[in-house]
C-alpha cells in the first residue's frame, strides 16, 4: 500500500513481483522439507521467530515515521524484486503460513514436489492479486489523503495493526 501511494502502480511491480516470488518460494521450500527442518531444530524456530518479529517491528517503527508520500523524508527508491523476496523471507507470519499450508495438505499432494509446485503456484497467484489490490488502494490513498495530519493518524493505525500482528506467533 505504501509503495502504491508513494510511487505509482508501475514503479512498484518489482516489489510486487519480489513479494509472490518470495511466498512462491517459501512455499515450496516449507513444502520441500524445511517444515521438518524447523521441526527437528526447535532453536532455529525460535532464531526465525525472534528474527522476522525485530524485523516487523523495525517496519512499523519506519511505518509509524514516514509521513506523507510527497514528503522530503520519503524520496528513497522503491523496494526491489531482491528486497522484497526478502521481505517474505524475514515475515514469521508468511513462515508460519507456508509451513501450516505444508503440513495441512502433505497427505493428499503425492509427494514434496508436487507439493511444492502445488503450493508455490497457489501462493504466487494469491499474492498477486493480494498485491495489486494493496497496490491499488494505497494509489487511492494517496489521492485522498490530503493533510499530514491524514498521513500521521494512518501510518500510526498501520504500525500499530502490524505490530498487534505479532502477538499471535507468539501466543498462539
Amino acid at each position: 500500500m505504501a509503495s502504491g501511494a508513494r510511487f505509482g502502480f508501475r514503479r512498484s511491480v518489482p516489489l510486487i513481483a519480489g513479494i509472490a516470488i518470495g511466498l512462491a518460494t517459501l512455499a515450496a521450500a516449507a513444502a520441500a522439507g524445511l517444515a521438518g527442518l524447523l521441526l527437528a531444530i526447535p532453536s532455529l524456530q525460535l532464531i526465525v521467530t525472534l528474527t522476522g518479529s525485530a524485523y516487523l517491528a523495525f517496519l512499523a517503527w519506519k511505518i509509524s515515521r514516514s509521513g506523507p508520500p510527497s514528503s522530503p523524508t520519503n524520496v528513497h527508491a522503491p523496494t526491489s524484486l531482491i528486497g522484497g523476496m526478502a521481505l517474505l523471507w524475514l515475515n514469521p507470519k508468511g513462515w508460519t503460513m507456508t509451513l501450516g499450508a505444508a503440513a495441512s495438505f502433505a497427505a493428499v499432494a503425492g509427494g514434496p514436489f508436487r507439493l511444492a509446485v502445488f503450493l508455490g503456484t497457489v501462493f504466487a497467484l494469491a499474492a498477486t492479486v493480494s498485491l495489486i489490490l494493496w497496490c491499488t488502494a494505497g494509489l487511492l490513498l494517496a489521492r485522498t489523503l490530503r493533510t499530514n495530519r491524514h498521513w500521521r493518524v494512518l501510518n500510526t493505525v498501520l504500525a500499530l495493526l502490524l505490530i498487534a500482528s505479532i502477538i499471535p506467533m507468539w501466543t498462539g
